[in-house]
C-alpha cells in the first residue's frame, strides 16, 4: 500500500482536528462548565505543539464554548440564566420561521428520514444519544428550507446549550414530552400545515426553555 504519511503535528488542519474534538467533548458533557483546557496536556494528547491548540481554543472562544479566566487560562464557559434566556428567545423567533419556509419543500424522503430519527429518539437508551437524535430530527426538517445561514446560526446556538439540554432531558420528564412534541411537529409537516408546524416548534422551544430555567435555578 503506497501513501504519503502526514504528521498531524505539522499538518495545516491540526487546529481544526483539535477544535472538533474539544467541541464534541464540551457539547456532549465530557468537559463540564469551568473545566480548564490545559494547553500542554492537550498538545501531548494530539502529539502536536501548543500553537494549533491555541488556535483551536480561540475558535471555541468565538463560539462561546470557552472563555479566558485570569490566572486559570481557558475554561469551559458556564451558561448563565440570562444567556440561556437570550438564546432561547432567539430560537423562538428564528426556528418557527425556518420550519414555516421548509414545510412546502419537504419531500417524502425528508419526512421519512425525520420519522426515522424520531423513532430512534423514542427507543434510545444512552442519554448521549438523545441530544444527537434531537438535533438530527430538527436539522433534517430545517434543511428543506434552503436557508443555510439561518440553519448555521441555529446550530451555533444549539452548541452553546446542548450539554445542558441533554442533562435536562434525562433529569426530568423531558424525553417523553419531547418525543410527543416531535411527533406533533412531524405530523403537521406531513400534512403540509406550515403554520401549525411553526406554532408547535415555538411551543416546543419555549417549553424546553422553561424546563431548563428550572434546572439551572435548582442547581444554584
Amino acid at each position: 500500500m503506497k501513501f504519503q504519511s502526514v504528521d498531524i503535528g505539522k499538518a495545516a488542519s491540526a487546529a481544526t482536528i483539535i477544535f472538533r474534538a474539544l467541541r464534541k467533548s464540551i457539547i456532549e458533557g465530557d468537559l463540564s462548565d469551568g473545566d480548564p483546557l490545559r494547553q500542554d496536556e492537550i498538545a501531548r494528547a494530539f502529539n502536536t505543539s501548543r500553537i494549533p491548540v491555541r488556535e483551536a481554543i480561540t475558535m471555541l472562544e468565538q463560539q462561546g464554548l470557552v472563555k479566558a479566566v485570569r490566572y486559570k487560562g481557558a475554561v469551559v464557559a458556564c451558561l448563565s440564566m440570562q444567556e440561556a434566556d437570550e438564546i432561547f428567545d432567539f430560537r423562538c423567533l428564528l426556528e418557527p420561521e425556518v420550519i414555516r419556509a421548509a414545510v412546502p419543500k419537504m419531500t417524502p424522503e425528508i419526512l421519512n428520514t425525520a420519522r426515522g430519527h424520531l423513532e430512534q429518539f423514542a427507543a434510545a437508551q444512552d442519554p448521549m444519544e438523545y441530544g444527537n437524535l434531537n438535533r438530527l430530527f430538527h436539522s433534517t426538517l430545517y434543511a428543506a428550507s434552503e436557508m443555510p445561514y439561518h440553519i448555521s446560526v441555529i446550530e451555533n446556538s444549539m452548541d452553546r446549550i446542548d450539554r445542558h439540554l441533554r442533562a435536562q432531558l434525562v433529569m426530568t420528564d423531558g424525553i417523553e414530552r419531547s418525543n410527543q412534541e416531535h411527533l406533533a411537529i412531524l405530523s403537521a409537516c406531513e400534512v403540509g400545515d406550515a403554520e401549525k408546524a411553526a406554532q408547535l416548534t415555538y411551543t416546543h422551544i419555549h417549553d424546553a426553555m422553561v424546563s431548563l430555567q428550572e434546572q439551572l435555578q435548582s442547581s444554584k
